[in-house]
């Protein structure tokens, strides 16, 4: 299984043009329900941080990789961030009903 987290900071005015993309990407997903794939993003209290968590079960980095919505939302990520994304690995030490 492929896990990791990837957090990054917005700009400010453009805070609410990234959450809008990460919305299309859900709405993506609920539509097309890909297996293998458990994923979750959080804003954090300042308004402009994020954090997306996934777990891919089937083929790690690739399920989420292959999703429209998804690739417009990385498109021009760099352009929305004040910190660019940073990815860690993640190791699943234990998990309720989270990424299985």
């Amino acid at each position: 299984m492929g896990s990791s987290m990837v957090r990054y900071k917005v700009r400010p005015r453009r805070a609410g043009e990234n959450e809008q993309l990460v919305k299309a990407v859900y709405e993506q997903l609920a539509h097309e329900r890909p297996d293998g794939l458990h994923y979750a993003t959080f804003k954090l209290p300042d308004g402009v941080s994020f954090i997306h968590v996934v777990f891919e079960s089937d083929q790690p980095g690739l399920i989420l990789n292959e999703v429209a919505a998804f690739k417009e939302f990385v498109d021009e990520i760099g352009s929305r961030c004040e910190e660019p994304p940073v990815a860690t690995e993640l190791t699943v030490v234990g998990s309720y009903r989270m990424g299985s």
